[in-house]
């Protein structure tokens, strides 16, 4: 990285719903080929598959040098309970820099990770990694559920019909 200046950024989760100006967009391209490159997990993600992923995650942090995106990051969280750490990834050139060490802080530090109680993540190899930044082994929330794909039928992008449909589902009938 010699005189090379690592910049990061914290992408507002307006930038991704349209009618933002950001100064640096996340370039989802860029995006797409970083997790072939370094993400056995990421391979297969589509460029819209990763913007749904990004516009549902507050926070979402890049690291570029100029136009250049060398890592990627992102959380989930109520605010307040829980929060989970997302898809931490970087440049193989720039592996062992500090990059991805400054990227957790920087998701870490956001008020939206900091204030819950606690936060979660999932690895496959990079363990010693993260307990360095100060995880530690919890071998009691290993469970999952792997969901099947919804029918197209079924599948929606509005929000507000998928929560309707949810409320008709639930609905109790009234009694007289």
């Amino acid at each position: 990285m010699s005189n090379s200046r690592v910049v990061y950024q914290i992408h507002t989760p307006e930038e991704f719903r349209g009618g933002h100006s950001a100064a640096r967009r996340l370039d989802f391209e860029q995006l797409r080929r970083l997790f072939e490159l370094t993400a056995f997990w990421g391979r297969d993600r589509s460029i819209e598959q990763l913007q749904i992923a990004v516009r549902n995650s507050e926070p979402v942090v890049s690291a570029h040098i100029g136009d250049r995106l060398l890592g990627f990051a992102r959380a989930t969280s109520d605010g307040i309970y829980r929060a989970t750490i997302w898809d931490v990834i970087v440049h193989p050139d720039f592996q062992g820099s500090g990059i991805g060490r400054k990227l957790v802080e920087t998701v870490l530090s956001h008020p939206h990770v900091s204030h819950a109680e606690r936060v979660y993540l999932m690895t496959t190899h990079q363990q010693r990694f993260y307990e360095k930044v100060g995880f530690s082994v919890n071998s009691t929330t290993t469970m999952v559920l792997f969901n099947q794909e919804l029918p197209v039928s079924c599948q929606t992008s509005d929000r507000s019909a998928e929560a309707l449909a949810l409320a008709e589902v639930v609905e109790l009938p009234q009694t007289p």
